[in-house]
């Protein structure tokens, strides 16, 4: 198989979709990010890239703490639209017509009508060219009631937007299961100890 060089840049697929909630100058503001992931699962940490120019990124910066919202399907023009249009210059969650509440940490924002929502503390932040990368610590997840399964969040509920990067620049949802995690792979020969 020929390899074809491109160049060096941030292909990972597919780039799960946040909407990333801030306080900023006392409002609620929330910006799109797929630049993001589980940074560790003891603590449960989750990371997240966002633009020095963005505005919610100095804010995040100051208050040590943001929110990981995750927005089903249906929310896919409030996502975009969250990723067009700067908090500076317009109301999101106006606009978006979001219900807001607050859980442990007062300053962070969180939508009612994401599904999945992680309230989070930064423990680290750096400055890594044209983002910054912030890890923090989950202090706590909710999930809406109608999203669990046997008291577990479903994700066929949960509908999660995927994002998918130029040139397609689409959003998608979750595809088809193809296998069984932890279980498929021991059907490779070779064997030996488990990582």
């Amino acid at each position: 198989m020929a390899k074809v060089r491109i160049g060096a840049q941030p292909l990972v697929y597919p780039m799960p979709v946040f909407l990333v909630g801030a306080t900023v100058k006392g409002e609620a503001n929330f910006l799109a990010a797929a630049w993001g992931g589980i940074a560790s699962g003891e603590p449960p940490m989750v990371s997240v890239a966002i633009r020095h120019d963005r505005y919610s990124h100095n804010a995040i910066r100051e208050n040590a703490a943001f929110s990981v919202n995750i927005p089903p399907v249906s929310l896919v023009k409030e996502v975009d639209y969250c990723g067009l249009f700067s908090g500076s210059s317009v109301d999101k969650v106006k606009s978006c017509g979001f219900s807001l509440f607050y859980g442990r940490l007062d300053n962070v924002p969180l939508i009612e009508q994401c599904p999945v929502n992680l309230e989070c503390r930064v423990a680290h932040s750096l400055d890594l060219g044209s983002h910054t990368l912030f890890v923090a610590r989950i202090e706590e997840v909710y999930v809406s009631e109608e999203y669990l399964t046997d008291g577990e969040p479903d994700v066929e509920k949960i509908a999660p937007i995927t994002y998918i990067t130029s040139p397609a620049s689409q959003y998608r949802k979750l595809g088809e299961v193809i296998d069984k995690a932890f279980i498929c792979g021991k059907e490779v020969s070779g064997g030996g100890d488990q990582s």
